[in-house]
This record gives structure tokens, C-alpha cells and sequence, in this order.
């Protein structure tokens, strides 16, 4: 056992009298230690119940005879560091889960690893973190809260606050309204209850094979979601009996797995970002043109929130990830060989799988498009690439040229949004926003639904080298690389230029000459760097380009 280093010999006494010193008996220390590396905090919605999975987890190790040993790490709510200087902390927060959890797992020596994240950039920390230690590892998340109907019958969550702000700077909601939607939208604990990040990256774990079927959708207040954990708690024995490892299930062709099943469930564009960044650690390639190869062959099968009107409990009812692997494998569009936490093949986990809903989960051969939920573009605005939510785009707004409406960071976006400034046909342009310029590749969500709200969504483009929520909806396109900071060319973007989108085409065109170009590089003054100081510093300082994933190097 790996944990023999920390418990075996007489040289090890010292380290077995701490152990006993927290309570544990010659019994326990015996057994395989087993890391529980749990997310809970109190601030969080998603994690704030975590401390009840984290027993449910506990009770399935202590049942398959192991030990379990609980630590924790940050989490951070992304909703509530939204439109403010705490955004730039989000995505960076992502390595240093990483990083803690290696310090914490190469100090004590365990011999497997159950993770419990929930929210937007835990799970994907907490992935990275299992493929760079490679020991034994299964995922169980928290759970998606619940959506409930207003009093119109409409099921709203998080989202539709974000964009009855909107409504109501524009005069189309009074604060009695707005009131009523912010006390209605976030009705229970949980991931906020759309295909937003955090649901993106747990329905996903599930598609790599590294977490049990429901792991995605299984609400957050259902007891079936202590069962699904006191599961992953017996079944991290088994893989460790059995020597399954982290990177013998996230491989090559269960990422590409996870592709098509984003493709198909129509996810977050930071799952492309998330994704990047763990093949990275997992030693994999990855390449954003790939994903529109991917997507060209995938339908899409899937309009939740905020594509649609469904939720993740109706994902749930319809028979979940597995249901929409069911109907993506007779199309043989998934590796079904690929061995997974049960470890069986993704074959056999889908054997007995049905979808009981086909409004939520539509056939293979009927889908709601027969290209996927999410588009890489590139062009002169873009060389390196940038992405696009395409389902949740309306459809007249598929191809779009308008005039460059620059703005240097989101709060003046923001100002010129909520002033009326921006009118229909505009394309909202958002930059030093970056990975390295942000700093932290600040999430768009109070433009974007700022826009919405107001009834624009279907007439105002906005593209930036920041990055978006899994809630946004529009033609809201970001990751852009180079980022300004670097000097992309969204750097030298002027009042007024056109900018050509063709999200079907994978295309975005700055429609101005190459000369012209250069002359405005030549006579183009950077922007300086914001005084930052702490960790924000050093991130900025070794941070890549989003089209990597925005890892550190």
C-alpha cells in the first residue's frame, strides 16, 4: 500500500502516534487509507451540505473495510464573485485546489482518493488533481439544486435573477417583481440547477468514466444523491483492489468521450476550457479544431437551461448522462470500451440504459440540431481560437456583421449596457479581460444577461477574451486568443470596425485590411498591467492563453 510509507516499521512509530493522536486505532491505521477530499464550505450553495455526502462517503469506505481520512479545500461561489474584482479569483482558485490537494495527498501517503466537489471550478481542480497524483480515484458531487416554477408556471433559477436585473434597469420589472424572482430562484442547496458550469463538469466526470452514473443530475436534496456517495465510497475498495487508476480511466478516448457527450448535452463553454487544462496534466493532446470536427458528427440531444426551459431534474427524470450515452453509443459515436469507475467498460454500464423521456433526451435520429452545443471560431479576430455556446444562440443571430461597440473592461460594458447605449445590430467588444489581462479571465454573466434582459439577446453580439458563465445565452462569444493583453488582434479593434460572425462557418472576421492592421500595431500603445500584488500577481505573471486551457506553466 502506498500509505505503508507512512504506517509501516519501526521507523514509523512517530507517524503512527499522530495518527493515534486524531483517534486512530491499530485497526484502522492497518486498513487502506482512503483520501476524502471534500469541498464543503458555508458560503456556497453547492458545497454549503457537503459535510452529509462527505458521511455518506465515509459510511460506503468504512462498510468495503478501508479508512477514511477527511481534508478539505477552498471553493469558490462563482455566482456571488460575479460582476466585481472577486471574478478574478474564480478561475485562478482552479490551480490552487490542484495544487493543495497534491500537498496534501504526497505528505500523507493515501492509498486512493474520493473526491466531492460541486461548483464551476472545483471539479475541474479536483480532476486535474487526480490525473497529476495518478492513484486510484472516483468523483461523487454534491448535486444540482432544484429549479422551481414562478407564478407564471415558468421554472426559473439563478439565471433569470442575472437577467431581471436587466429587466429591471430597462423599466420592464419593478422591485416587487425583481424581489419575488430573487427570493424563488435558488429555492434549495446545490449547483444552480441549468447546464451552467459546475452541471457541465459533473455530467462530465461521469461521461470520462471517473464518477458513477447520476453523478451529474441526481438532485442535490434527494436522498438517492447520500446513496449515489455511500456507492462511491465502497467502489473506490474495488478500484483500488483492482489497481484502476485515475489515468487508466481519463485516456485519450474517454476524453474524447466527454466531447461528444458535451457536445450532445449542450454545456458550458468552460468545459472546453476545463477540459483543455486537464489533458494537459493527463499528458493528452488537444486541440480546439478538433472540437468542431466532433461537433459536426454530434447532435445536439439536449436544451437546458439556458438553451431551453429544462433543468437538471428533468435530466434527471429522463434517465441522465448514462440515458444521453445510450442513444450517442447506437450511433457509435462513443468508445464503449473504455474502462470506468465501476470497472466495467462504458459497454456494460450502458447495457441496461434507457431514456425515459424523449422531449428532454431526444432520439439519435431526431435531435434538436444535428451539429453539437458548442462551436470553436476562428479568423483574424480569433487565429488561435474562440468559443461559442451555438444552442443557446438564437438562430437569426447564427450570422451576424455589426459595428464594434470597444470597451476596455466589463464595468464600462456594463455602464454603456444599463445607459441604453447599446442598440440593436452592435457587437459588444470586451477586452483585456484575459487569462493574463483580467487577470482571471472574468466570467460575463452581468452583460450578457444584462443584454438579454432588455430583449437584445437576439439583435447584440458580444465577443471578449474573458470568458462567460454556463448560464449566459446569446451569441456571447469568449476564450478569444491571443487575448488583448498579449497582443491578439482584439487589442487593436476600433469604435465602429465590422465584425463578421459565422458560427455555422466556425468563422470571425475583424473586416479590416491586413495593412491597416499592421499600422495600428506599429502605432498602438500597450495597456499596462493593473498593480496587482499576492496571488493574483503570480497567476497573471505564468498564466497560458485560454486556448490552452489558462493552466500555469
Amino acid at each position: 500500500m502506498n500509505s505503508n510509507k507512512v504506517k509501516v516499521g519501526p521507523e514509523r512509530a512517530p507517524h503512527r502516534s499522530l495518527l493515534k493522536a486524531v483517534g486512530y486505532s491499530d485497526e484502522q491505521i492497518k486498513k487502506p487509507l482512503i483520501g476524502i477530499v471534500n469541498s464543503f464550505n458555508e458560503i456556497v450553495p453547492g458545497h454549503a451540505e457537503l459535510t452529509q455526502i462527505a458521511r455518506a462517503v465515509k459510511d460506503g469506505v468504512l462498510a468495503a473495510g478501508g479508512t477514511p481520512m477527511e481534508f478539505n479545500v477552498i471553493g469558490v461561489c462563482d455566482g456571488i464573485a460575479m460582476g466585481h474584482n472577486g471574478m478574478r479569483y474564480s478561475l485562478a482558485s482552479r490551480e490552487v485546489i490542484a495544487d493543495s490537494i497534491e500537498c496534501m495527498v504526497m505528505a500523507h501517503s493515501f492509498d486512493a482518493l474520493v473526491f466531492i466537489p460541486n461548483c464551476d471550478k472545483i471539479v475541474p481542480g479536483m480532476l486535474m488533481a487526480a490525473s497529476r497524483l495518478n492513484l486510484p480515484a472516483i468523483f461523487v458531487s454534491g448535486g444540482p439544486m432544484l429549479s422551481l416554477e414562478d407564478d407564471k408556471g415558468c421554472s426559473i433559477d439563478l439565471n433569470s435573477v442575472f437577467e431581471a436585473v436587466g429587466a429591471f434597469k430597462a423599466g420592464k420589472m419593478d422591485e416587487e417583481e425583481l424581489a419575488a424572482i430573487e427570493n424563488s430562484a435558488c429555492p434549495t442547496c446545490g449547483s444552480c440547477s441549468g447546464m451552467f458550469t459546475a452541471n457541465s463538469l459533473n455530467c462530465l466526470s461521469e461521461a470520462l468514466g471517473i464518477a458513477l452514473a447520476g453523478n451529474g443530475s441526481v438532485p442535490a436534496v434527494y436522498a438517492e444523491r447520500k446513496r449515489l456517495a455511500k456507492a462511491a465510497g465502497a467502489q473506490i475498495m474495488q478500484l483500488l483492489e483492482k489497481d484502476i487508476r485515475a489515468l487508466d480511466i481519463i485516456t485519450a478516448e474517454s476524453l474524447q468521450n466527454a466531447l461528444v457527450v458535451d457536445m450532445a448535452l449542450g454545456c458550458s463553454t468552460n468545459s472546453v476550457l476545463h477540459l483543455a487544462a486537464l489533458a494537459h496534466e493527463a499528458d493528452l493532446e488537444f486541440d480546439l479544431r478538433k472540437l468542431n470536427e466532433i461537433s459536426e458528427r454530434t447532435p445536439n440531444l439536449c436544451r437546458l437551461a439556458p438553451a431551453g426551459t429544462d433543468h437538471m431534474q428533468d435530466l434527471n427524470r429522463a434517465g441522465g448522462v448514462h440515458a444521453v450515452m445510450s442513444e450517442l453509443a447506437k450511433a457509435n459515436l462513443l468508445n464503449t470500451e473504455v474502462i470506468t469507475a465501476t470497472g466495467k467498460t462504458l459497454g456494460e454500464n450502458l447495457e441496461k440504459i434507457t431514456v425515459k423521456d424523449n422531449e428532454v433526451i431526444r432520439p439519435i435520429d431526431n435531435p434538436h440540431t444535428k451539429t453539437g452545443g458548442i462551436a470553436a471560431l476562428f479568423g483574424s479576430l480569433a487565429p488561435q481560437g474562440a468559443v461559442v455556446k451555438r444552442s443557446a444562440v438564437a438562430e437569426e443571430m447564427l450570422v451576424h456583421t455589426g459595428p464594434a461597440r470597444v470597451f476596455d473592461s466589463e464595468e464600462e460594458a456594463i455602464e454603456a449596457i444599463y445607459g441604453g447605449k447599446i442598440v440593436a445590430g452592435d457587437v459588444v467588444v470586451i477586452r483585456y479581460e484575459g487569462p493574463a489581462g483580467g487577470p482571471g479571465m472574468r466570467e460575463m454573466l452581468s452583460p450578457t444577461s444584462a443584454i438579454a434582459g432588455m430583449g437584445l439577446d437576439k439583435e447584440v453580439a458580444l465577443i471578449t477574451d474573458g470568458r462567460f458563465s454556463g448560464a449566459t445565452r446569446g451569441a456571447a462569444i469568449g476564450h478569444i486568443s491571443p487575448e488583448a493583453f498579449r497582443g491578439g488582434p482584439i487589442a487593436y479593434v476600433q469604435e465602429g470596425d465590422l465584425i463578421e460572425i459565422n458560427i455555422p462557418a466556425y468563422s470571425l472576421e475583424l473586416k479590416v485590411s491586413n495593412e491597416e492592421l499592421e499600422n495600428r500595431k506599429k502605432s498602438h500603445v500597450p495597456k499596462e498591467q493593473k498593480e496587482l500584488k499576492g496571488y493574483l500577481k503570480k497567476y497573471a505573471k505564468d498564466v497560458s492563453s485560454a486556448h490552452e486551457g489558462a493552466i500555469i506553466r
